[in-house]
């Protein structure tokens, strides 16, 4: 897929609904049902972290289904040659828990969007040099809204930060003022296990608490 047409769905899913479905723990037969009330409830980014049961069939599986308007991938991405084995998937989009500027660097030579795991400035400047699309801020219950205040002032004024950890839908609030762009979303919008109308549940309030706070 074209890096420019992958990177236009990137802006589309950001500027709709910018929030990461996490679905730690997702097993290959979940994949479905699950990934289908997400897209249903608004969500257009979904990654499957690697350090769950089959993550590449439960990606694969997620990409077939969804159009091509959600962006599809892992997260806990570790290793370059686990980017590899995305790319044949056809997979859009590389999560990490930290910022190797090789995966970073493998992932952008696949054309796919990247969202790297930082904590300090000085990860993050590293990040953004190596082709970063967004920055994780990981975790979030180390990176208070104070700290993303302090980060923002010297980041570029472009930089798309996105916490992930501990986020509900009570939380977002203090982080957008100290301005985030969007967030990862974890155990309070999947568990493992969860049947999808549960999911479904708390995907629609996580989207209307996002659309809530952003209404014109």
């Amino acid at each position: 897929m074209a890096d420019t047409d992958r990177a236009s769905r990137l802006e589309s899913a950001l500027a709709d609904l910018p929030l990461v479905a996490i679905l730690r723990g997702l097993k290959p037969d979940e994949a479905e049902g699950v990934a289908r009330v997400l897209y249903d409830a608004g969500f257009r980014l979904i990654e499957v972290p690697l350090n769950s049961p089959s993550p590449f069939d439960s990606i694969a599986t997620i990409r077939r289904l969804l159009p091509a308007d959600a962006l599809v991938g892992a997260g806990t991405v570790l290793e370059v040659a686990q980017v590899g084995r995305l790319a044949a998937l056809g997979a859009d989009l590389v999560v990490m828990p930290h910022a190797d500027t090789e995966v970073i660097r493998a992932a952008k030579t696949a054309s796919m969007a990247c969202l790297p795991g930082v904590a300090t400035p000085t990860e993050a400047f590293a990040a953004l040099k190596a082709g970063a699309d967004a920055l994780k801020l990981f975790p979030a219950e180390l990176i208070s809204p104070a700290i993303v205040k302090a980060m923002r002032a010297v980041l570029p004024r472009d930089t798309r930060l996105m916490p992930v950890g501990g986020i509900t839908p009570d939380t977002m609030g203090p982080y957008l003022d100290a301005g985030v762009t969007g967030f990862g979303l974890g155990s309070a919008l999947y568990a493992p296990g969860m049947r999808p109308d549960q999911v479904a549940e708390r995907a629609v309030r996580f989207a209307t608490a996002w659309k809530d706070r952003h209404r014109t």
